[in-house]
């Protein structure tokens, strides 16, 4: 089966040839074989084309535990289909009533669903019932809390356990993961540390470890640790990566440089800054950003070819090739000091600003909200998505009434519950946005933006309009520990939330909102 899966593997950017490895694994399952080409199917958003692919391998092999469990690993990891999970799981333990694993995966549904105390008692009757096995499930209980947004509740579990159990890199990473989030970020390190020196070449201790270093300001080791990362992007076979991976010290001057968007929107934003550091140093630039992104870094960057990724091809003779988030690390950031702080660094087109400035309500002072993040698939997305992210009935109830024109920023899914707003007035030009650059021209007729933690912030960050932070309580590594500042946008106040609900942090903006319109003067 390891050719059959491994020329399945081949073919997965060959639509034309995705029979014949469905073909194959239909023939001859494996679990791992299961896991790799619908992993491949999910990476490349044929959603529906891998679940039905593991529902009809499954079912016709229900006595095959194995195969049901690779299903459901498979689909939790890319989904948030509990129910067609919990399914493969029932079959799992029909053939085998004691597998701890698919009892764990059971009880982590629950919390993931919002069950915080139904799944932590299945978690505890299993403890209870599988004494040899207290080790893996501290392991299970732990992240599942740490996903769900309880990191002090996971911490205290840790804590218990290590007291007299075994200390195995998983338990010792999510210690280090549930301090950083407890924004506790150089307590967090040793605990990394000792994880990394059991498995060293963990790729997941080590990721945790690298935004620790960074939230506690290590940004010199932190950089260096982060640019270690496996790319975190969809497609493991894209031409530009098996180009050098530029790093720091590399001499650019006459080569051609390939950077590339990966993870977030918000991460591009934040750090394409960088770009003219390249090209003081003689490198000629391109960059590829998904499309929403084109347009607005076209405009800003007019010395730098800017694409997707498919208006590049290695024919074009880059000499090095980089993910944008690795830009801190190639430029050599070792402190606050270090980061360039030249904003705007990002440009809206004026003949687009003046139009946006006919359509926009007279009254001023502006304020534009964002109030979540955009919806994504992946379980452990969705999960951060809702930490991050608030409702408009919420953050609408806190901030008005406000003497001010509110004008809606917020994009995607979310926007719909605009039609059951019924608060103070929301003028919504989002309608006619096309990407990045039209959003840009609104912002640049604005007099603030409020935002939680999501695209839409860097890019006002980079523009140079004043915005606030919404932070959830277990910020982001990005925005520190601590403080009401960001050295990455001083044109940033940061709102930090002191519990899951952002319902006490978001009185504080709506008090200090008042206060800001009520002293607000044009000019």
């Amino acid at each position: 089966m390891q050719d059959t899966v491994t020329a399945g593997a081949d073919a997965i950017d060959q639509p034309l040839n995705v029979e014949i490895w469905k073909a194959a694994l239909l023939r001859s399952p494996t679990p791992t074989g299961l896991i790799q080409v619908c992993d491949a199917l999910f990476d490349q958003r044929q959603a529906l084309d891998g679940t039905r692919l593991v529902l009809e391998v499954v079912f016709q092999h229900l006595d095959d535990w194995l195969l049901s469990l690779a299903g459901a690993t498979v689909i939790l990891r890319h989904t948030t289909c509990y129910d067609i999970v919990e399914t493969l799981l029932r079959n799992v333990l029909r053939n085998q009533p004691d597998n701890v694993p698919a009892q764990a995966f059971l009880a982590h549904i629950r919390v993931a669903q919002g069950d915080v105390g139904g799944g932590c008692a299945r978690f505890s009757e299993l403890m209870l019932r599988y004494p040899a096995e207290q080790a893996n499930l501290c392991e299970y209980i732990s992240m599942s809390l740490l996903e769900a947004g309880y990191p002090l509740e996971g911490l205290k579990i840790l804590a218990a356990h290590l007291d007299g159990g075994d200390m195995t890199a998983a338990l010792l990473n999510n210690v280090g993961c549930a301090l950083e989030r407890l924004n506790r970020s150089a307590q967090a390190i040793p605990w990394y540390e000792k994880a990394l020196a059991l498995e060293p070449k963990n790729p997941k201790i080590g990721f945790g470890y690298a935004c620790a270093l960074i939230k506690a300001g290590n940004l010199r080791d932190g950089w260096a640790r982060y640019a270690e990362r496996e790319p975190i992007i969809d497609n493991k076979a894209a031409w530009f990566l098996s180009l050098p991976r530029l790093r720091h010290g590399d001499d650019v001057r006459g080569k051609k440089i390939f950077l590339y968007h990966e993870q977030g929107l918000g991460d591009t934003l934040q750090f394409v800054r960088f770009v003219p550091w390249l090209l003081e140093r003689g490198a000629e630039v391109a960059v590829a950003v998904p499309r929403p992104l084109v347009r607005l870094l076209a405009r800003s960057y007019p010395g730098v070819s800017v694409g997707d990724a498919q208006d590049f091809s290695k024919e074009d003779g880059y000499s090095y090739a980089a993910p944008i988030p690795d830009l801190p690390f190639i430029a050599g950031v070792a402190s606050e000091s270090d980061i360039p702080a030249d904003i705007p660094y990002l440009r809206a087109d004026p003949a687009d600003v003046a139009r946006y400035a006919a359509e926009l309500p007279a009254g001023r002072p502006r304020v534009g909200l964002v109030w979540a993040g955009d919806r994504r698939v992946r379980s452990e997305h969705v999960m951060a998505d809702r930490r991050r992210s608030t409702t408009l009935a919420e953050m609408g109830a806190a901030l008005c009434p406000v003497g001010a024109t509110l004008v809606n920023l917020q994009f995607g899914m979310p926007r719909a519950e605009i039609a059951s707003w019924h608060g103070q007035a929301l003028f919504d030009p989002m309608g006619d946005v096309r990407d990045m650059a039209d959003t840009a021209c609104i912002m640049k007729n604005l007099d603030l933006v409020i935002s939680v933690d999501t695209s839409p912030l860097h890019l006002a960050g980079a523009l140079g309009c004043p915005v606030w932070l919404v932070s959830r309580w277990d910020a982001c590594w990005r925005w520190g520990d601590e403080g009401t500042r960001s050295p990455w946008y001083p044109n940033m106040r940061v709102f930090r939330a002191k519990e899951r609900s952002f319902a006490p942090v978001l009185q504080d903006v709506g008090a200090a909102l008042r206060n800001w319109a009520a002293n607000w003067k044009t000019g």
